[in-house]
């Protein structure tokens, strides 16, 4: 397990949050990434990270890509930070931001999480705002 500092912007907000994630599990992702590449027109792809609820260590995030209309790729993220002691509750930031990325972003962050899993990287960037 590693931890990752997942952080989503949509230019004007920014959430961050702490995940543990198994190295394997961005293997699987790369996988299904190159699969969800070539699905330009409409292909939708979920990427979870962590468990979301109080049950769960650490924060968790749900990251949606979906190909639109002219090869933008619409980005739904909804993240939840650790639960901690709030007055006399358990409760956790929440972060929900929509926006659009760039259709050849896929490749560059698909490499990125090649080399996180290999433990030859430590960032990957997919999400940049056009």
């Amino acid at each position: 397990m590693i931890e990752v500092t997942l952080v989503v912007s949509d230019g004007k907000s920014v959430f961050a949050t702490d995940i543990y994630v198994g190295h394997s599990h961005f293997a699987k992702i790369v996988s299904e990434l190159d699969t969800f590449k070539t699905h330009v027109h409409g292909g939708l792809y979920d990427i979870e990270l962590g468990s979301f609820g109080p049950e769960y260590a650490s924060g968790a995030a749900r990251i949606r890509l979906h190909f639109h209309h002219m090869a933008r790729i619409c980005v739904s993220a909804f993240t939840e930070s650790e639960f901690t002691e709030f007055s006399t509750k358990k409760i956790a930031s929440r972060g929900e931001l929509y926006f659009h990325s760039e259709p050849a972003l896929p490749d560059n962050f698909i490499d990125e999480l090649r080399r996180i899993s290999k433990r030859n990287l430590n960032s990957a960037t997919l999400l940049e705002r056009i």
